[in-house]
């Protein structure tokens, strides 16, 4: 993700923009991605309440999406991967906590983990977030931190 950069008015005005930026939490000025996590995270206690495929297909066809959007608004802002952009963090959030145990606890745990990860970037994700370019570099770096993310907290549950 680049530097905090203002964002743009469109966020309100067209719905596509509005939706990259996490229903308007990547247009604050400070930690957008940490906003747009925590927007993110508002929504997992709903996605908890399907059975685990229909978790997972959701992840996937946002994920699907997400490579479109990211790519539709970076290029409508002319600026790749601006950082107001958190699609990719809500996205995050959501295979991070897949399968977590029921419990705000582990969810802010999962919430961690995946902001550290993201923010930190070792490698894959480095390697991705520089290499990778349009809809799906924004969304594969953080695809990839929440992987990890993932297999963190899970190793996590189990010695817990």
């Amino acid at each position: 993700m680049t530097t905090s950069q203002h964002a743009p008015a469109t966020v309100w005005r067209n719905p596509w923009h509005f939706l990259a930026f996490g229903l308007g939490s990547g247009a604050m000025r400070k930690a957008p991605g940490t906003w747009g996590t925590a927007m993110g995270l508002l929504f997992v206690p709903l996605l908890q309440m399907l059975p685990a495929w229909g978790y997972a297909a959701v992840i996937v066809v946002s994920t699907l999406f997400g490579v479109w959007l990211c790519g539709k608004v970076s290029k409508d802002l002319g600026v790749h991967d601006h950082g107001g952009i958190v699609w990719d963090e809500i996205i995050g959030i959501w295979i991070t906590c897949w399968l977590a145990p029921a419990g705000w606890p582990w969810l802010l745990a999962g919430f961690v983990l995946f902001r550290i990860l993201d923010i930190w970037k070792p490698w894959p994700i480095r390697w991705a977030d520089r290499q990778v370019h349009g809809g799906l570099g924004i969304m594969l770096d953080d695809v990839l931190a929440a992987a990890g993310a993932w297999l963190l907290l899970q190793g996590l549950a189990l010695f817990v």
